[in-house]
């Protein structure tokens, strides 16, 4: 391209670069003056395409469009040599291909004067080829700010810390923010004008209180020219060089767009000059604005789940990145299940080189994962309990060993944890990251709690940049209703390099949920599962000694079912009632109550006590003294003997026994007083290694009651698990069941979701749970998690489930639903919390409104946007219709306004006013009335020419017609008012001359008759009327006037200079214009007593008076444009509908996200600017308790005032769950500190109730601050040993270590707080707490980290 001269001597060349043909700009030295750049090597890339000549276009067109070919995307270069099946009715299929190469060959860049030249002349550089991990050049983390993320410090490397921002999530746009950085004038370039003409400079950044003070700045002497329709051809030389100099960027810019828009009609290509003619820009018109601000206003918003706002072009289809091209798809579908068979079919060679080689055969779904995993891919594995899903976890484990990367494994509760931990301690790498533990941080596999992870991410993690895959176990948990949220919390914020391999039991809608993951993260999830078990499963009924088979094969089998009802009848009938131990059988509702009362009682601890204690809850009948007691314990203790006989004989042992109450498991495990189910060698291993395990223990804590109970329990081969016992007897128990020499383990559901621990035989106490709320039937996702458990893989070719019948036989169709049912849907609990709000806020680039949308509650609404976009924008591209009018400037659309509400006031009045009895009486003949049209689409003036009779049950009415039959209706025009003198009907003595209704000339009476022929139409005084028949719902008004009329002229003799004379008597109340007479007072005359009657009268009546002084009132058009009023109207409230529905307001939380940001304000944690203050990074900190609270405890100094000891002790009011606990005794000053706290967290409340939070006060504070543990707390901390303080309460032991751990977290969380606010003492004050209470049995270490 030849040079272009330019400004001050200088000149430029524009070519093309790189394989899309960008244009590039380099300037070149003058002509006409030597420069030493000339010596310089000159490194640019020759031109992209070659030069094009008409033969060379032909053979081109010919080649692209007319010469049959194969496809390019599928039939490449790079898959030559395959061969391929062809389904000629659907399309290719294309084959899998092996594991991609984690390496490739990259070249390698050096600054300038580094560079080696190769060659004869040495003026060329050849880069060197490296070889680099596909990792390294992937996309990786992004930060969530516009400027660059330093790396922290190292202690802060594993849990981040509150200075740090965190990382962008997965499924943002690309832009670098969201526009809330820089404002408005700064980015439309105005703000460069403004300082030319000495404006004042942006100098305040948003978030900032104060800027530099750049002192008064002077106008520059520049003066600004916009031209338009200018061309180069008519300006001065150095007009042009002026041009070319400050807009060269316009004028490439207009060049490049007018050489690519060839014209298609002509066919020929604008020259140069044509290209610099700048042409005037049309004025848009006011749809098409609207239309280019709704486009500009989704171009700006960065917050979009995964292209809903945005309509790809057909182009964009393909991913970039994505090397599989035959396997292209719609991104619309995101959760993705296929065939694989020939996956299976060629699974060593798909996977020649695995990460990880496993002893035995894998099942189809997990060689599919396995096939995914190898090529990057993320994989949502759906499957039932031990049917092998851990062997995925185990291979993204594998993976990111051999890629140097880390791989993160969740899991809902610590439990699973520690086991996982010891699952994979011999195979990987592995680290744990939990509450209280931090074990190897720095390993490439890591295992924690979600709620670990979900910090990690809010903190930024500088380890979030290593992580390679996360694996969500139970995925499924997501539906509690207490953690779901952390779920969900999780998935939105993990960084989109991050893979995702989800692990779940069998639920309904798994493609839903995997879709909703792609789509927000903007990633391809791969289905895969089994509805196979790996040992089918029979369901037996357990009534009166015998097993009845009710299922097998997921089959109900009625003839078992049908065979222990009959048993159940023939025991309850009169002959053998009240005989042996199923006498004295209650209904179901008093079963209800009875386990009711087993979920409050109060847990026994000593052994003794155990012995002695009193089974009367454990009867289903009604008893008492004591002889019934021991009788209902012998019953008890019978049905369990007689089910461990049975079970033994048939050799189903061992057994899990789910009861669904600690209290039940305990006395159901100490009812089996005489049952040992071990032999010598089992009874000598439970006793090593209890003594192995407990020897941890100090002496006082070897001698807790528990601990003596669970180990004669154990040495029988009976076993108890449930959250009341101590972690380490827990561990204990788990371990022995594992091992095979416990037999029978009474246990609550826990055990089935938190160990990994599969039975020859599970037996449910119960089909009824109490929920924490109600008593309910099992769900049948609880009862397939617990039957899972029941036969072990590779030894039991059968696993057998037994429900437990005592009084009565469940139903059929409760039967079915619980063990054949459909399992729970996945459901979303995300719910905002104010620590949520408060880490998205400290990121002015991370809106919570993301959060909100990107949630799973709001999938299927964000879901539908694409299509609402699409009718926005052909709503918007449709002309607008225009009203013509022919009186000037338009004013239909307030016209319509005051038309459409007196519309919806008219049928409650006519229904309340005019069928009203005391509105009948002003019905007489001559009353001036307004009435419906026939059309119903105008108002008539007119007069009661004749009242009801027996040949006409209508009145007649005469009415003054319009003169044009195009005038509209309008029921409200009839109504129009103007205040006058109110006239009563005057009796008919009282009457004088002028209030006579007839004539004086014609006083005779008539014979009643109509000779007229209805309707009767006339023209009078230049008027048109008409008598017809009017009902009573057709009157629109009574006005307050009468007029003088004669029935027998008008009606029998219809004499026209009666109809005149009635015409103009008409008439001239219409003096004022459109104003019609005044209508009856609604409280005066017609009686009325309703207030909400009155009022809309009165509204409808103004409504009517200002529609009647309104120009268009008796336009010859106002039926016409109240049509396209109408029409508009309906256009734009669908519009508004539409962006209102793809707006932020429309999301669910919305108003409870405005009312919790006020309250946020109002506290003083942001300020108005949404900018988080010290409150709110100190609030930021706290995880374990309820934010607002604890922030507002340490910023009224609740706890300076007192000891370590007593501040520890109040504390676990925050961490403490157990609702209903013995009251404890606390001294002076902590009854004093927890009425302060109590008083906190009821003004905290009433705060959010004001603010339209959905929170009770009293619930508020009741459900955040729990006191039982505050005294046992207290003494703990001084040094009480633990047998000691567990006399204090009556809470489990189990549940006092869990809050003790817990409160070390809280004093963790205290003592950041404390740093952050400054406050030396109070950091001081939780160091000494925290090592106060880590002491003894309660900080001992878990038998799964450090082994037996």
């Amino acid at each position: 391209m030849d040079r272009v001269p330019a400004a001050n001597g200088l000149s430029f060349r524009v070519g093309f670069t790189g394989h899309s043909g960008h244009l590039t700009v380099e300037p070149l030295p003058p002509v006409d003056r030597p420069n030493r750049l000339h010596d310089l090597p000159d490194f640019i890339l020759p031109p992209a395409f070659p030069e094009e000549t008409p033969e060379t276009i032909k053979e081109y067109v010919k080649e692209k469009h007319l010469l049959p070919r194969l496809d390019e995307d599928v039939f490449s270069p790079q898959n030559a040599g395959r061969q391929w099946e062809f389904d000629w009715f659907d399309r290719a299929e294309i084959q899998p291909e092996p594991s991609i190469p984690r390496s490739v060959i990259v070249p390698s860049w050096e600054v300038p004067f580094r560079r080696k030249k190769n060659g004869p002349d040495s003026q060329r550089w050849e880069p060197q080829s490296v070889e680099v991990d596909v990792s390294e050049v992937v996309l990786g983390t992004q930060d969530s700010g516009a400027l660059p993320r330093i790396v922290g410090p190292a202690k802060d490397f594993v849990r981040g810390s509150i200075n740090s921002r965190p990382f962008r999530p997965g499924g943002l746009d690309n832009a670098d923010s969201l526009g809330k950085i820089y404002p408005d004038g700064a980015c439309n370039g105005e703000w460069a004008r403004g300082l030319l003409h000495g404006e004042a400079a942006l100098i305040l950044p948003p978030g900032f209180k104060d800027g530099p003070d750049l002192g008064n700045l002077k106008a520059h002497p520049l003066r600004w020219e916009v031209y338009e329709n200018l061309t180069v051809e008519r300006r001065a030389p150095d007009a042009r060089l002026n041009e070319l100099s400050v807009q060269f960027d316009d004028l490439f810019k207009k060049a490049w767009e007018d050489d690519v828009k060839i014209s298609e009609e002509d066919g020929n290509v604008s020259g140069p000059e044509d290209q610099l003619d700048l042409p005037n820009e049309s004025v848009q018109t006011e749809t098409e604005v609207e239309l280019v601000a709704v486009v500009d206003a989704f171009k700006k918003e960065p917050s979009i789940l995964d292209e809903i706002l945005t309509v790809e072009s057909a182009e964009s289809t393909s991913r970039s990145g994505d090397t599989d091209t035959g396997q292209r798809q719609n991104k619309e579908v995101w959760a993705v299940t296929g065939s694989t068979d020939e996956i299976i079919e060629r699974f060593p060679e798909l996977v020649p080189d695995m990460a990880l080689d496993f002893p035995f055969e894998l099942d189809p779904f997990q060689k599919e994962a396995i096939f995914y995993l190898e090529r990057g891919k993320s994989v949502f594995v759906a499957a039932h309990t031990s049917a092998g899903k851990t062997v995925v976890a185990e291979y993204a484990f594998a993976l990111a060993s051999k890629h140097c990367t880390r791989a993160v494994y969740t899991a809902p509760i610590k439990t699973i944890s520690n086991q996982k931990y010891r699952d994979f301690c011999g195979k990987f790498d592995v680290g744990l990251l939990t509450g209280d533990v931090s074990l190897r941080p720095e390993a490439s596999c890591l295992i924690m709690t979600t709620e670990i992870l979900r910090s990690m991410l809010y903190r930024g993690a500088d380890i979030i940049r290593d992580i390679e895959w996360v694996i969500f176990d139970e995925v499924h948990y997501v539906n509690d209703v207490e953690r779901g949220v952390v779920w969900e919390e999780v998935i939105i914020m993990l960084p989109r390099h991050i893979n995702f391999v989800l692990l779940s039991a069998t639920v309904p809608n798994t493609i839903e949920f995997a879709d909703w993951i792609g789509r927000t993260k903007e990633k391809e999830i791969r289905v895969t599962g089994t509805t196979k078990r790996p040992v089918p499963l029979e369901h037996c009924l357990f009534y009166s000694g015998e097993l009845y088979k009710i299922c097998e094969n997921e089959k109900m089998i009625p003839q078992g079912l049908k065979a222990a009802k009959d048993l159940h009848k023939i025991k309850n009938s009169p002959t053998v009632s009240g005989s042996g131990s199923y006498s004295g059988s209650s209904v179901a509702n008093e079963r209800a109550k009875r386990h009711e009362s087993f979920s409050h009682a109060k847990q026994n601890k000593h052994a003794a006590s155990q012995n002695a204690v009193n089974f009367s809850g454990a009867n289903r009948g009604t008893q008492s003294g004591t002889s019934n007691n021991w009788g209902s314990r012998r019953s008890e203790a019978s049905i369990w003997l007689s089910l461990i006989n049975k079970l033994s004989k048939k050799s189903l042992l061992p057994v899990v026994i789910f009861c669904f109450s600690k209290n039940r498991c305990d006395k159901s495990a100490d009812n089996l007083t005489g049952t040992d189910l071990t032999t010598s060698s089992e009874k000598s291993e439970i006793r090593v290694f209890c003594d192995k395990a407990f020897s941890r223990l100090k002496g006082s804590d070897r001698n807790l009651p528990q601990v003596v109970r669970v180990q004669g329990l154990l040495r029988r081969g009976i076993g108890v698990h449930h959250a009341g016992l101590l972690p380490i007897v827990k561990e204990v128990v788990e371990m022995l069941f594992c091992r095979g020499v416990v037999k029978i383990l009474f246990s609550t559901e826990t055990f089935a979701m938190g160990v990994n621990a599969p039975a020859r035989t599970v037996v449910f106490d119960s089909l009824r749970k109490f929920d924490g709320k109600e008593f309910r039937q099992l769900l049948p996702g609880e009862y397939t998690q617990m039957a899972g458990r029941a036969g072990r893989r590779g030894l039991d070719k059968i696993g057998t489930v037994v429900v437990l019948c005592r009084d009565e036989i469940p139903e059929e169709k409760d039967l079915k639903h619980v063990i054949v049912g459909s399992a729970t849907r996945l459901e979303s609990q995300f719910r905002l919390t104010y620590i949520m709000i408060l880490h998205l806020l400290r990121v002015e680039e991370l809106k919570v409104e993301d959060m909100l949308k990107r949630s799973f509650a709001e999938f299927h609404a964000q879901k539908k946007l694409p299509e609402q976009q699409q009718l926005l924008m052909r709503k918007l591209a449709q002309p607008k219709k225009i009203v013509e009018c022919i009186k000037g400037e338009p004013a239909i659309e307030d016209y319509y306004v005051m038309y459409s509400e007196a519309e919806k006031h008219s049928n409650m009045i006519i229904e309340a006013v005019m069928l009203s009895p005391a509105s009948q009486q002003y019905l007489s003949p001559g009353r001036v009335v307004i009435v419906k049209s026939q059309l119903a689409q105008d108002h008539l003036l007119g007069a009661i020419v004749k009242t009801p009779s027996a040949n006409y049950k209508q009145y007649l009415v005469l009415v003054l017609t319009p003169e044009l039959p195009s005038i509209l209706t309008s029921q409200s025009d009839s109504k129009d008012k103007k205040d006058v003198d109110f006239q009563v009907l005057v009796p008919k003595s009282r009457r004088g001359l002028q209030d006579e209704y007839c004539s004086t000339v014609t006083s005779r009476k008539g014979s009643g008759t109509v000779n007229i022929k209805l309707p009767y139409r006339g023209s009078a005084s230049g008027v048109s009327y008409e008598v017809r028949e009017v009902g009573n719902n057709e009157f629109l008004s009574i006005c307050n006037k009468k007029i003088k009329i004669d029935q027998v002229r008008l009606l029998e003799e219809g004499s026209a200079g009666a109809f005149s004379s009635t015409v103009q008597q008409l008439s001239s109340l219409k003096s004022d214009g459109n104003k019609y007479p005044p209508a009856l007072d609604p409280v005066k005359d017609l009686k009325l007593k309703n207030p909400d009657v009155v009022e809309v009268y009165y509204r409808w009546t103004n409504l009517l008076q200002k529609m009647s002084e309104s120009k268009c009132h008796g336009c010859v058009k106002l039926e016409e444009n109240i049509k396209l009023a109408r029409e508009l109207k309906r256009h734009k409230e669908e519009v508004n509908d539409l962006k209102f529905q793809m707006s932020d307001e429309a999301l669910q939380q919305m108003p409870d996200f405005q009312g919790r940001i006020d309250v946020l304000k109002e506290i003083g944690c942001i300020d108005a600017d949404l900018v988080v203050q010290l409150k709110g990074r100190v609030a930021c900190e706290m995880n374990s308790g309820e934010e607002l609270i604890c922030t507002e405890c340490l910023f009224e100094n609740q706890l300076n005032d007192l000891e370590p000891e007593e501040a520890v002790a109040i504390m676990s009011a925050f961490v403490f769950q157990q609702r209903n606990t013995s009251e404890p005794s606390l001294t002076p000053r902590l009854a004093q500190a927890k009425k302060r706290l109590c008083d906190t967290a009821i003004r905290l409340g009433k705060l959010q109730a004001e603010f339209k939070v959905q929170v009770d006060p009293e619930e508020y504070a009741r459900d955040n601050l729990k006191f039982g543990l505050v005294e046992v707390v207290y003494e703990w901390a001084k040094g009480t040993p633990f047998a000691d303080i567990c006399e204090l309460t009556d809470v489990p032991e189990g549940m006092i270590v869990r809050t003790i751990v817990r409160l070390d977290e809280t004093c963790r969380e205290f003592r950041n707080a404390a740093a952050i606010m400054g406050n030396s003492a109070l950091h001081k004050k939780m160091e000494t707490a925290s090592n106060a209470i880590k002491r003894d049995i309660v900080f001992a270490a878990s038998l799964y980290i450090t082994g037996v």
